[in-house]
Parts: C-alpha cells; structure tokens; sequence
C-alpha cells in the first residue's frame, strides 16, 4: 500500500520541482499607446493630419463648383414639375453635367481615402522595423518568454506593461520619419462631348 501511494506521488512531486524551471515570463506592451506617446508617433500623427487637410482642401475646389451648379439648377427647376424639366434640353443637359461631377467627386474620394491609406503605412513602416528589432532586445534583456498585445488582456499589472521601456527605446533610436503622400495615378477622365 506505501509503494502504491508513493508511486501516485512520484507524478505530483515531478511537477512541483519541474513547475519553478518551466515558469515562463509574460509581458504586455499597447502599441496603440507606443505610436501615440513616441516622438515619432506624434511626428507621424502631425504630418497625416497636415496631409489630409491639403486633401480636403484639394476636394472642396473639386467639389465647390458641382455644388454651386447643383444649387443653381435646384433653384432654378424648384417649381418645375418633373416633365418640365425632361421637356429642357438644356436643363437635362445640365443635370447630366452634375451627375457626371458628382461621380468625379467620389472618385477623387475614393483616390484620397486610398492615397491616406498608403502614405499612413508608408510613415509607418520604418517604425514597425525599428520596433522589430527593439521589442526582442527588450524581450531578452529582461527574459520575457511571451508579449501579449495589452488590448487583448483582460487584466495586467503594471508590473509586466513593457510600453514604457519600448517609448523610450523607440525615441532614442527613431524620433522620427520622412512622411510623403503617395499619390496614386489617375484614370484618364473620359472626354466630355460638347
């Protein structure tokens, strides 16, 4: 009966040895918080907010002029019935001409929407390099087995947040970047028949 209750320990007593050298290390960092607080971060931030004014100054001067036709004709055909207007020709030829700028005016959206997209991961893509090979120095430095994104943690001390160290790893190796808008080639516009 002793061999047997011994034999049913031996498993327990192997773990608890074998528990304190399999212990592994867990840190947390919030990369949302690294681009935000960094120098380079914000520098990235400034700049994409500067870039995406001169984009929408660049779509009101598109649009302005469809939108001053469209108010123009809505004055204009307020009191006409709908076959009145079919009945113009050169009303119908200007509703055309405001439907037809209105498509351009999406379309240079979308171009603009795209362009932000790529000049944000262009910006960014020197940070991400730097910060592949910052986090596993830190990683190492302080024997971290495994890095969890913060935002996927339910609960983690600030014990184990390493977003400090990387901030101020991150701002002494890369306080900042170029930041160019990537402009993307335009479709040739269909000739309007006049």
């Amino acid at each position: 009966m002793k061999l047997i209750k011994s034999f049913l320990l031996l498993p327990l007593l192997v773990v608890s040895f074998a528990a304190p050298a399999m212990a592994q290390r867990v840190a947390v960092f919030s990369e949302d918080r690294v681009l935000s607080e960094s120098q380079v971060g914000q520098h990235v931030a400034g700049r994409l907010t500067e870039i995406a004014t001169e984009m929408q100054t660049e779509l009101q001067a598109v649009a302005a002029p469809v939108q001053q036709e469209r108010e123009r004709w809505n004055a204009e055909t307020a009191s006409m019935t709908e076959e009145a207007i079919q009945a113009r020709p050169d009303l119908m030829q200007r509703y055309n001409q405001i439907v037809q700028g209105m498509g351009v005016i999406r379309q240079a959206e979308q171009y603009a929407s795209q362009e932000m997209d790529q000049t944000r991961a262009q910006a960014l893509r020197p940070v991400q390099e730097r910060l592949n090979v910052i986090i596993p120095a830190i990683l190492e430095e302080q024997n971290v087995d495994i890095l969890l994104e913060r935002r996927a943690v339910r609960f983690a001390g600030e014990s184990v947040d390493i977003s400090d160290t990387i901030i101020q790893r991150l701002n002494a190796e890369l306080p900042s970047v170029t930041v160019s808008r990537v402009r993307i080639p335009r479709e040739a516009a269909p000739q309007q028949a006049q």
